[in-house]
């Protein structure tokens, strides 16, 4: 997977990006991310690439250079890619959602992180496939949501988990019926006078199965 990101700050995505799973998954191949800095492609005195919004306080992105960024990665890949507009007006993201996305998205696309007010509704009208929300507030970075989508796309690709059937039993899965996941345990037993539930120590698979069902939310 190959993803091409838009962005005024994309020196925000280098500690998230070097570090736990997604590290390792750019470290073996299996997801690669490709930044573009959006003042580099504004036409502007010191780079600028917003103005002011008509109609309304605040600054919006500017279509022109936004528009450059988007046919210079497409002239890059070769051809017209999807494109990704993280944004609070978007689709409010969920874990069946992240599932069609990774059947759509497993090959090169964009992703435009927002800010200010976000960007001009030109841009979404003419080059946007899809709108998206991590949820019902407003963040001042775009680049903060498109690290949670990454995050809940990147675990999707084969060889990203260590373990890759953890993907089928957690919360929001097809196989726990899209319902949060059940509590769970570790060593050891006792715990400051807390016990594990007697049924996950019993070895009875049936009866553990029929526990996590029952202890479902």
């Amino acid at each position: 997977m190959k993803v091409h990101i838009i962005s005024l700050f994309p020196e925000a995505f280098e500690s998230y990006f070097s570090s736990s799973i997604l590290g390792r998954a750019i470290d073996a191949g299996l997801f690669q991310p490709v930044f573009y800095k959006l003042h580099d492609f504004s036409e502007k005195k010191f780079g600028q690439v917003d103005d002011k919004a008509y109609g309304m306080h605040g600054q919006v992105i500017s279509p022109e250079p936004l528009s450059k960024a988007i046919h210079h990665v497409f002239q890059i890949v070769g051809r017209q890619i999807p494109v990704v507009y993280m944004t609070p007006r978007g689709e409010v993201l969920h874990q069946s959602q992240v599932e069609t996305y990774y059947e759509h998205l497993t090959d090169d696309f964009i992703i435009i992180c927002g800010h200010y007010e976000g960007i001009d509704e030109r841009i979404i009208e003419k080059y946007v496939d899809y709108s998206i929300s991590i949820g019902e507030y407003v963040l001042t970075s775009g680049e903060i949501a498109a690290q949670v989508f990454l995050d809940a796309l990147v675990r999707h690709i084969p060889g990203v988990l260590g373990n890759p059937t953890s993907l089928e039993e957690e919360s929001f899965s097809k196989k726990l019926h899209r319902q949060k996941e059940y509590p769970v345990y570790t060593r050891p037993e006792i715990f400051e006078g807390m016990a594990v539930p007697e049924v996950l120590t019993s070895g009875n698979h049936a009866a553990i199965e029929c526990w996590k069902q029952d202890n479902l939310s």
